[in-house]
Formats: structure tokens, C-alpha cells, sequence
């Protein structure tokens, strides 16, 4: 079938029952979205459409046939055809009549196209029988569809169509369906409608109008009687006799109205001689009951030397091939009124035309009951002057009376408006699919700027907004890092250090997710992670508590590829107050200003593995919120003397799989087998080296559930600072030691990538409180520069 037929019924689907409908029926029936109109596509995928949609819509297939039939209509009607429909007849049966002929014309574009084949026979009681003829089973409650809105819409009458036969078609080569229909007509109007339409002066003044057009019928009679009579006395070829007498005695009777039963005037004799005959109609051919060809046409006999021979076959030198019917005459004369297309055979050509495409006719058979003949008006089937030429054939060969010269150019015509029409429908297919997949790259875009900015903020730089710094009064800032990462860095290869960095990162940003805290970025093995920025909550606190204590766990499940075992991170808490804002052009990144950043990288430098820093402002954040707290006591902190801090010991009113973010399942007896097993993989990944590699995503697709807090995200409420702003001067990163981590955040780093380190942004000597520290963040900024 031709692409316009399931581009009927795909729209057929979206317009009754949405984009949704379409998009999983496509997708059971394994189709693509989109058809060419003038492109030909098995007639299996429009079977697996109608199928997946009686399973969908839990229809029946008659069902959803019918109404593809009446869509179908509407849409032929929507697509340019309104005209041409409507022109086929004056009535239902006249329509019905000449379908095969506009399929007939159809097929001179749609040279592909395998229509089904009607035939309509009235009965006495005004009821019709259909008969439908098709290569296709199972598509014969489609008729009913169609059939109804033609009448409905065009003749204003309803009908009812029921089967009343279904077999294989025996005068038709090869079997074919053929279901005959019993055609029911009636006016749309119920007696109710009518009476009153009735009543109105229209209906009247028409009625009267046509009652006045009417004859008496004795008046018809006595015309009748006078027409038969002057035929009697008339001659064969009348000369003297007043043209305008003959006029009026066949058409004018008394009041001058015209007759409505109409006969037509025969002559005696043929006023014509049999060679003009066939020259006039060259392409003829006369052949009687058992086929044998009594007389043929003038280029006919020139094409095929054999017709010249009498009393030959005609079914020896043609087959039929529409209506696809065996060449006898009783099949011939079941279809009548069908245009008969008939193409020679090749090896009765003569050696000229083997080469050559085979010559086509197409034409009317005409049946001669005196004769007991059947005469075939027919003329060459030529679609374009390339098939012309092929045949090599000219335009002269066909009588000048013959439509088709004209229809020949005029085809011409119409198949290059087809072929350009063709190629913008693929252009235009070309450029929805390039649009997708422009708004699939917008989407990726706009997540991995929205990964490294905020939402909000990410929408003020696309729109071209400047972005102020914003003060938060109160937030939560993490910092972590991987202990001893120097001597792994110094063993292992580069390789397997990206992969241990990237398997641990993977798992802090799934508990981003789970808690809602914001991931201000990471740097070498450092992760720096903040709570009521640059949304305030005030539960900031509880879920970077929360995200913390996930971080202990995630980092059991990764392991080192040095000894084998689970890595240990420190983990360093502070809460107070921060200064946010875009920082640079080019990579822009959103950057925490303050001495609540120094606090908290100096609480994660302090700490010990495996534990979780508190400063005291962190700790009393936490109080009396489900938290167990230890008290380290005091220590000295470099920068800010002898501080009272503590460890994070747990939640009391938390589980580890909801802290983790994991399904209620993931979390019962059976969680630690399954945890093991996965560790055990980790291990043997990693321990695989560069070329076993395998990338860690497809390690954990575990689904993430987020942990729910008592508050809601509140409207973010900035205010830029002022320049007269007592902390600053601070902030800037000028009066402040480089040694912290609120140095990654200074101006000094405006241009740079964050993600690289210079011995200038990270002192060795004020890195760590002692020496081995100072070499243990010497070599991490060599490893990320290296990286």
C-alpha cells in the first residue's frame, strides 16, 4: 500500500485518541512514526497496525474498520479529492459504479497501486448488491465505512451494508476475495425531520416547482405515440425536412416542457464503411463468443502482425489484467462497466518488440446483442512521454479524437509536481527528524549546564541575565577527601585512579539526589558539598548530616586498588554563613565565599578516617535532631586556635537504606548478601587494570528514593552585598592564607579550569598541619594537572 493510507490511519489514531495512543501502537506493531505519501510499504505493516489497534483499544476488528472507512473519507476529502468524488455519479449506484474508474485514473500516478475492484447490481425491491473484489483478506469492513459516509455526505441518505456472501471468486484469476454486500438506502431524515421540513414555504415552492416540471401522463403517452409515428415515415438520411420540426416533435410537446423519458433515434444502416472505421478507432478489436478476433483496428494489426491472421484467439495474444478475471465472455460481462486494461504477451511479439516494454490498452468493453460480439474501444495506457518513448511510439499513433495525447502531457505534468512533491515530503522528514534530534542535544545541554550550575541560575545566563552574588545567612558546608590518596597515586596507574574517583563520585551524586543538597564541585579526591544553597531550607543541616553519613557507606562499597580493601574518607561539618555567586565567563562556575568554607575544609584536614567532623556551630545545628554525637573535645586549629568539636556517630531515626536513598526491598535481611556480591564485582573491575576497565554507571542502576525532611523548599532570598560589607574584604580571597579551600573560590582563579591545580592556588606548606600532609596535597595537584 501507498504511505497515504497508514498516514490516514495514523492520524486517524492521534485525532480520536491521542499522540499517546499512536506512540505505543507504533511501537507494538514495530513501525516507524512517519510514511511518505507517494512511497509504497508492505501491506503487512498496515495489517500489524490494525491489529496492535483492536488489542489496544480493545475493539473489535470490524469495529475499527468501519471507522477507519469513515476517517478514511473525511481524510481523502481533507487531502484534494472532494471534487473529483463527488463528480463520479448522481446517485449512490452510479458512484459505486464508477470507483474502478477513478481507480483507473489514480493508477496512472500511483502506478503501484493495487486497488480492490467493485461491481453493483440493482434489485427490484430498490435494494442494491455490492460485490468487492480484493488481493487483501480481512479488509472487507472497510466497504461499510466508506460506503456510508459517501452516502450520508454526498446523496444525504443512510444505509445499512450486511454480508449476505463471502467466497473466492471463481471468473477472477488466482483467488480473490469477493464479498457481496446488501445495500439498504434510506433518506437521513427521520419521518419526524421530513414532516416538518414539510411544513416550510421552502419545501413547498419545491415541491410545486417540481410537481409543474412534471408531464400529464396522457400528454406523455400521446407524445410517445407521435415520435414513433414520424419514425416510421422517416427517411434514412433526411435533407429537405426543417431541422427546428424535428427539434420540437422529439423535445417539445404543447407547453414547451422537456420529455423525461427520453429515446434515443437510431439510423437503419451505418452511415459509415469499415476501413474508415478502423482508422478512426485504431486500437479496436471486435471478437465474439469463444474469443476469436473478427475484426481489429489499424495500429493494432501494425504492433501485433498476428491479429491480421482470422479467426485467431484473442486470450493467446493479450491477458487481462484489470479487472484480474479469466478471458471468457460471461467473466467479461460480470464486469461490464470495469475498465479492462490488456497487455500482450511477449513471446507472440513480433522480434522488435521483445526488447521493448509490452504494449498496454485500457478501454471499454461494449457488448453487441445482435452480433452476439464484443466490441473493446480501447486506446494505448501511457502514463508519461518516457514510456512513450520506451515503446517507441508517437504521440501521432493515437487517433486525434483520443483523450489520451492530452492525458499523456498532462500526466507528464503531473508525475514531476508528484516527484517534487515527493522530495519536499522528504525534506520536510529530514528536517523533523534533524529538529529531534536538535531538541535531544538541547535537552543534553541544558542537563550538563544545569550539573554545573544551579537551575535558577543556569536560566538567568541562558536568557543572557547577569547573575548577582546572593548572601545566605546560614547553611551547611561538607568537605571530604580519600586518606592516604598520595601512596595510591604513586602505585597505581592514572587509569585506575579516575575509575576508583569516578565509581566513588558516582555514588556522592546519587546521594545529592537522596538529600537534596547542592554539589559545589570536586577537586582531585576533595568533594565539597553545601546544604541550604542556593535554595534555603532549614533543615540544611539534617541533610548534609544525612549525606554524610551516606558517604561513610558508599565508600565501603569502592575499593582500593592498592591494598584491596574499602577506601577511607574524612569527612569535615560547618555551619554558618556564605557568600554565593557566578564566578568567570568561560566555564562559569558557582562559587561559596566565606570563612564558613575555611571552617569546614579545616574540620575535614583535622578529622580522622572514617569519621565525620563537627564544628560547634555544625553540632548545634544537630542537637537534639535524632543525631548521636561524640564529643572529641578540644583541638587545636590551625588559623583558628583551640575549637570544641565532635564526631557524627549516626542517625537514631534513620535506617542506612533510607539514608542511602534505597527501595524499602534493598534494605531488608537480604541486603548484605547482595551488597557483598556487588563488592566482590567492584573488586574484580578494578582489579582488571586499564584494558578490563568497565564503566562503573553500569555498576549501580539501583532506583533512587529521596529522603523526606520535615520543611519545603522555600523562594531563595539574595540580596547583593554591599561594598561597605564588613567580611567582604575577606571573602575575596586577597587578605586571606591560600591554604584552605575557600582559596579554589578566590578571584586569582577567575579564568582557570577548577579542575586544575597550580602550586600557586594549593601552598604545600600551609596545606596540611603536618609534613606528610604538605606532600600529600603537593601530589594531588600534580596528579590533577597530570589528569
Amino acid at each position: 500500500m501507498y504511505g497515504f493510507i497508514n498516514t490516514c490511519l495514523k492520524s486517524l489514531i492521534i485525532d480520536k485518541f491521542g499522540e499517546e495512543t499512536w506512540e505505543q501502537l507504533r511501537n507494538q506493531a514495530g513501525v516507524q512514526d512517519t510514511f511518505m505519501t507517494f512511497e509504497v510499504y508492505k501491506d503487512d505493516i498496515t495489517m500489524r497496525l490494525v491489529e496492535e489497534a483492536c488489542t489496544i483499544l480493545e475493539l473489535s476488528p470490524d469495529v475499527v474498520l468501519k471507522q477507519f472507512g469513515e476517517y478514511f473519507f473525511e481524510f481523502c476529502k481533507r487531502s484534494g479529492y472532494d471534487h473529483m468524488l463527488r463528480t463520479l455519479g448522481g446517485n449512490l449506484f452510479e458512484f459505486i459504479e464508477n470507483l474502478d474508474a477513478l481507480h483507473s485514473y489514480l493508477s496512472l500516478s500511483y502506478q503501484k497501486m493495487n486497488a480492490p475492484s467493485f461491481r453493483v447490481e440493482k434489485n427490484d425491491d430498490g435494494t442494491m448488491h455490492l460485490h468487492y473484489y480484493s488481493d487483501r483478506r480481512g479488509l472487507c469492513h472497510i466497504v461499510p465505512g466508506i460506503i456510508g459516509a459517501v452516502a450520508k455526505d454526498f446523496f444525504n441518505s443512510e444505509i445499512t451494508m450486511e454480508i449476505v456472501n463471502q467466497m473466492e471468486e471463481e471468473e477472477r484469476t488466482g483467488k480473490k476475495e469477493h464479498v457481496v454486500f446488501l445495500v439498504t438506502q434510506k433518506p437521513a431524515f427521520s419521518h419526524k425531520r421530513r414532516s416538518k421540513l414539510s411544513a416550510t414555504p421552502q419545501y413547498l415552492a419545491n415541491v410545486r416547482r417540481q410537481s409543474e416540471k412534471q408531464l400529464n401522463k396522457e400528454d406523455v403517452d400521446k407524445a410517445m405515440n407521435k415520435i414513433r409515428n414520424k419514425n416510421c415515415h422517416m427517411s434514412v438520411c433526411p435533407v429537405k425536412e426543417n431541422h427546428w420540426d424535428t427539434v420540437r416533435g422529439i423535445v417539445k410537446l404543447g407547453k414547451g416542457k422537456l420529455l423525461r423519458g427520453f429515446e434515443p433515434v437510431y439510423p437503419e444502416t451505418l452511415c459509415i464503411d469499415l476501413k474508415t472505421f478502423c482508422n478512426a478507432f485504431p486500437f479496436h478489436i471486435v471478437f465474439d463468443e469463444e474469443v476469436r478476433v473478427k475484426q481489429a483496428g489499424v495500429n493494432i494489426q501494425k504492433i501485433v502482425p498476428g491479429l491480421q491472421t482470422v479467426s485467431i484467439r484473442l486470450d493467446q495474444y493479450f491477458t487481462i489484467i484489470h479487472p484480474e478475471v479469466t478471458f471468457t465472455i460471461p467473466s467479461v460481462r460480470k464486469f461490464i462497466n470495469s475498465q479492462f486494461i490488456l497487455r500482450t504477451k511477449r513471446n507472440m511479439m513480433p522480434e522488435s518488440w521483445k526488447s521493448r516494454p509490452m504494449l498496454e490498452l485500457r478501454g471499454q468493453m461494449v457488448w453487441m446483442e445482435s452480433l452476439q460480439c464484443m466490441l473493446y474501444l480501447a486506446s494505448p495506457l501511457l502514463r508519461s512521454l518516457h514510456e512513450l518513448e520506451e515503446r517507441q511510439m508517437h504521440i501521432s499513433d493515437i487517433a486525434p479524437h483520443d483523450v489520451t495525447r492530452d492525458l499523456i502531457l498532462l500526466n507528464q505534468q503531473r508525475l514531476a509536481e508528484m516527484e517534487l512533491s515527493n522530495q519536499l515530503e522528504r525534506k520536510k522528514e529530514e528536517l523533523r527528524i534533524l529538529s529531534k534530534h536538535l531538541e535531544e542535544e538541547k535537552k543534553k545541554t541544558e542537563a550538563l549546564l544545569c550539573a554545573m550550575l544551579p537551575k535558577h541560575v543556569a536560566n538567568q545566563l541562558k536568557e543572557g541575565k547577569r547573575v548577582e552574588a546572593g548572601e545566605f545567612k546560614e547553611c551547611t558546608v561538607l568537605f571530604s577527601d580519600v586518606v592516604t590518596f598520595t601512596d595510591i597515586c604513586s602505585v597505581c596507574e592514572p587509569i585506575q585512579i579516575v575509575f576508583m574517583l569516578n565509581s566513588m563520585y558516582l555514588k556522592f551524586d546519587r546521594l545529592t539526589t537522596v538529600h537534596d543538597v547542592y554539589k559545589v564541585e570536586t577537586i582531585g579526591d576533595a568533594y565539597m558539598v553545601v546544604g541550604g544553597v542556593p535554595i534555603p531550607v532549614l533543615s540544611h543541616a539534617e541533610r548534609v548530616a544525612n549525606f554524610a553519613l551516606g558517604m561513610i557507606i558508599a565508600a565501603r562499597e569502592v575499593t582500593n586498588p592498592v591494598t584491596g580493601n574499602p577506601i577511607q574518607i574524612r569527612v569535615g561539618l560547618h555551619t554558618g554563613p556564605v557568600l554565593a555567586g557566578v564566578v568567570g565567563e568561560k566555564m562559569p562556575r558557582y562559587c561559596l565565599f566565606g570563612d564558613t568554607v575555611n571552617t569546614a575544609s579545616r574540620m575535614e584536614s583535622h578529622g580522622l578516617p572514617d569519621k565525620i567532623h563537627l564544628s560547634p556551630s555544625a553540632y548545634g545545628a544537630l542537637k537534639d535532631k535524632g543525631f548521636e554525637c561524640i564529643d572529641r573535645g578540644e583541638i587545636e586549629v590551625k588559623g583558628k586556635g583551640k575549637m570544641r568539636t565532635y564526631f557524627l556517630a549516626g542517625n537514631l531515626t534513620a535506617t542506612d537504606g533510607e539514608i542511602m536513598g534505597r527501595p524499602v526491598r534493598e534494605s531488608d535481611s537480604g541486603r548484605e548478601s547482595d551488597q557483598s556480591l556487588h563488592d566482590s564485582r567492584m573488586d574484580t573491575l578494578q582489579r582488571q587494570g586499564p584494558r578490563g576497565v568497565q564503566s562503573p554507571q553500569s555498576q549501580d542502576r539501583r532506583p533512587t528514593v529521596a529522603m523526606k525532611y520535615s520543611d519545603s523548599p522555600t523562594q531563595p532570598h539574595t540580596k547583593p552585598p554591599s561594598k561597605s560589607h564588613p567580611s567582604i574584604k575577606g571573602l575575596t580571597g586577597k587578605t586571606r592564607d591560600s591554604q584552605s579551600y575557600g582559596s579554589l573560590h578566590s578571584d586569582q582563579q577567575s579564568g582557570d579550569n577548577p579542575y586544575r591545580l597550580t602550586q600557586a592556588t594549593v601552598e604545600p606548606a600551609a596545606s596540611e598541619p603536618s609534613s606528610s600532609s604538605k606532600r600529600n596535597r603537593h601530589t594531588k595537584s600534580n596528579f590533577c594537572v597530570l589528569l
